[in-house]
């Protein structure tokens, strides 16, 4: 049983710091740096197998990878035959460097990695950079500006998303109602949440208590180190896949 199962509910346990400081050593071991310096800066990770190089954009930090990202993708990998993405549908919104896009990709899921316009050009460089030939299924990256031509740019009728993955969607963003607006779109009865969030401020962690008037909120995992938390949502009175 790993750490993720053991703290289903939200409980640690008696050895739940230690767990946590192994945890999330591990998954800091996933990252390193090149060792000569390059006209390009980059930082690299480890995940599902395979080396995966991700360009940042220092002025920005919607292109930055954050912790909680490593989480997310950490999950995926070691929690694969649970929560299975091959061949599902997959969403993820505030992609920013597109890291967990790309692992998602690369354990076979159908991606759509989304954000705002002016980072999509550093997400398509990634994505592509690191999928190319790699994935079962090549990721799509589209523009997604939270509550804005949802039914028009995402339709209901012809999106049928299996997982939504977000990760610090929250944090320092004033567009809070429409980041709720845009989860209510995209998520049918049947559609799983994963999303990591770093509690940082009292005005984004009221966001969680509405979050829940609209979805079914499980707390998956808890890292007091890095004050994080991984969720799994899904509509109210929706039926668990």
């Amino acid at each position: 049983m790993n750490m993720y199962q053991s703290e289903a509910g939200g409980s640690q346990g008696e050895n739940g710091e230690n767990e946590d400081k192994e945890v999330v050593s591990e998954i800091m071991a996933r990252c390193f740096f090149p060792s000569l310096i390059t006209t390009t800066s980059w930082e690299g990770f480890h995940f599902a197998g395979h080396e995966i190089r991700i360009t940042e954009a220092t002025d920005c930090y919607g292109a930055v990878v954050w912790p909680s990202a490593l989480v997310l993708c950490h999950f995926l990998e070691t929690n694969s035959k649970q929560y299975n993405l091959a061949d599902k549908n997959v969403i993820e919104i505030g992609a920013g460097t597109g890291l967990v896009s790309i692992v998602a990709s690369l354990l076979g899921a159908r991606v759509i990695a989304t954000d705002l316009p002016n980072l999509l050009g550093n997400l398509q460089y990634n994505v592509s950079r690191n999928t190319k030939m790699k994935c079962k299924h090549q990721p799509q990256v589209k523009e997604l500006s939270w509550g804005i031509a949802l039914e028009k740019n995402f339709p209901r009728s012809s999106n049928h998303f299996d997982y939504v993955l977000a990760t610090d969607v929250v944090y320092a963003h004033p567009f809070l109602d429409e980041l709720l607006t845009t989860f209510d779109h995209l998520c049918q009865d049947t559609t799983i949440i994963l999303w990591v969030m770093k509690f940082r401020l009292n005005k984004e962690n009221k966001f969680v208590d509405r979050f829940q008037e609209l979805f079914d909120l499980e707390e998956i995992s808890n890292f007091p180190s890095l004050n994080i938390k991984l969720y799994k949502a899904m509509k109210k009175n929706s039926r668990g896949a």
